[in-house]
């Protein structure tokens, strides 16, 4: 086969067995943390009829620039999801006589042709859950405490920063924006802690803002307190005071549940366009050795019952979380990396199907092993588990055969030790949790 086509697609990536191991890792810990919660597990298609994707979702026409678009040999137009909120819509859809409040967790590829960036691919994971059919605040702090009963599990540190866009929609209005203009200036207001005050001010004029609006945003801004408190005072509008309640309930369920992370009231936190309705949160990192967020949601009230047109309303509320960027903080940690593929490599010493016999012995245990398959020596052998980082080899000739013991040796220390059968899973399992 030509060089030339042993590559990649642009914006697709391969992910080698240490890097796959962490992957795994966080995988298995979302996985647990979500059903710990009553979440069921959902997996919906990666391929869809492109006419469900083109429908009236709330991810606009500009998503559809990036969309996978294929045919079968039927000629049927088809494509690649790109988010998992259509298949849950879909499948809601499909099922009238599903209990609601449904509580689903997908973690599972989709596919956007859009620009490539570092930490940015065509190709990626997503770990979401959501909750459809309930419009309490009490689901908001249900999937809050579940963020930081994950990360508390991952060894991340973080925070998470709240905000309610009927509240930011509502100030708006009340400052004379039009509805036209206010997703342009909710883009520019949710850059506000990166660039400032004066940022907002030069990003507002590249979007051609007009003069007096900027006036009134910056004005807005330079008055300094935005507590909530302080905004009820100011906003007397319904869909303020609306928002306002709604995070107030909020706050009082995190905290009454004992919540010990940090929330952050951050009131011109927007979380893009249209699809959200009011509860939107976004979660960081204490450190910020990333400062782009690793995970992301909200409420949306009114996407599915659009979405299906069937007359019904749909409350729902989701929380995304970002494998590849967690991936990516936990390979910056200095603390070594704990996630080995083997704890064990057997050697055979010409003890050959003896030797596969006591390796799945040792696998029975719930011991990664591994089986030294290619014949080499034992100097080889014990070379290949220096190299790729096996703790342990156990070694079995004819010798240990007769005697009825193996030689377990400890490749860190150098030292070797004979181990008889009856005790060898003991020995093994201190060995390991000394490491």
């Amino acid at each position: 086969m030509e060089n030339s086509v042993l590559k990649n697609v642009k914006g697709t990536k391969d992910f080698m067995p240490e890097e796959q191991m962490v992957r795994n890792r966080i995988r298995r810990t979302l996985e647990e943390v979500f059903e710990a919660y009553g979440c069921k597990p959902l997996e919906t298609p990666m391929l869809s009829v492109f006419e469900l994707l083109a429908s009236k979702y709330g991810g606009g026409a500009e998503i559809l620039k990036e969309v996978y678009r294929l045919s079968d040999q039927g000629e049927r137009e088809l494509a690649l999801r790109y988010d998992l909120t259509v298949p849950l819509a879909k499948v809601v859809g499909m099922n009238p006589e599903m209990r609601l409040p449904f509580k689903r967790y997908e973690i599972g590829k989709v596919f956007r042709d859009g620009p490539v960036k570092p930490g940015r691919f065509r190709e990626f994971v997503q770990c979401d859950v959501d909750i459809v059919g309930s419009s309490s605040m009490l689901a908001e702090a249900e999937l809050i405490s579940m963020a930081f009963t994950a990360f508390e599990r991952l060894g991340l540190d973080v925070y998470i920063e709240v905000n309610n866009r009927k509240l930011l929609s509502g100030i708006l209005q009340e400052l004379g924006i039009p509805e036209d203009r206010a997703g342009d200036v909710m883009l520019s207001l949710d850059k506000l802690e990166k660039i400032g005050v004066a940022g907002v001010r030069d990003d507002l004029r590249e979007r051609d803002v007009e003069e007096s609006l900027i006036t009134a945003i910056v004005a807005f801004l330079q008055e300094g307190e935005t507590t909530l408190a302080s905004l009820a005072e100011r906003f007397s509008s319904s869909l303020v005071q609306q928002g306002i309640r709604e995070l107030e309930q909020f706050f009082a369920y995190v905290q009454g549940a004992g919540v010990t992370g940090e929330v952050r009231f951050t009131p011109f936190l927007a979380r893009g366009l249209g699809i959200y309705t009011g509860t939107v949160y976004e979660i960081f990192l204490q450190d910020q050795s990333i400062t782009s967020s690793i995970g992301s949601g909200g409420r949306y009230d009114k996407i599915i019952g659009q979405f299906l047109g069937d007359g019904r309303e749909y409350p729902a509320v989701g929380i995304s979380f970002g494998l590849d960027v967690i991936l990516t903080a936990l390979l910056m940690r200095t603390i070594e990396n704990d996630e080995r593929s083997v704890d064990v490599l057997v050697v055979p010493l010409g003890t050959e199907a003896l030797s596969l016999g006591l390796a799945n012995r040792l696998r029975g245990w719930g011991i990664k092993t591994e089986l030294e398959l290619s014949g080499r020596r034992l100097k080889k052998a014990l070379d290949y588990a220096n190299k790729e980082q096996i703790p342990f080899v156990l070694i079995y000739g004819e010798n240990e055969v007769e005697s009825g013991n193996v030689v377990l040796r400890d490749m860190k220390e150098g030292t070797e030790q004979t181990v008889p059968h009856d005790s060898l899973e003991q020995r093994i399992r201190e060995a390991i949790t000394n490491k």
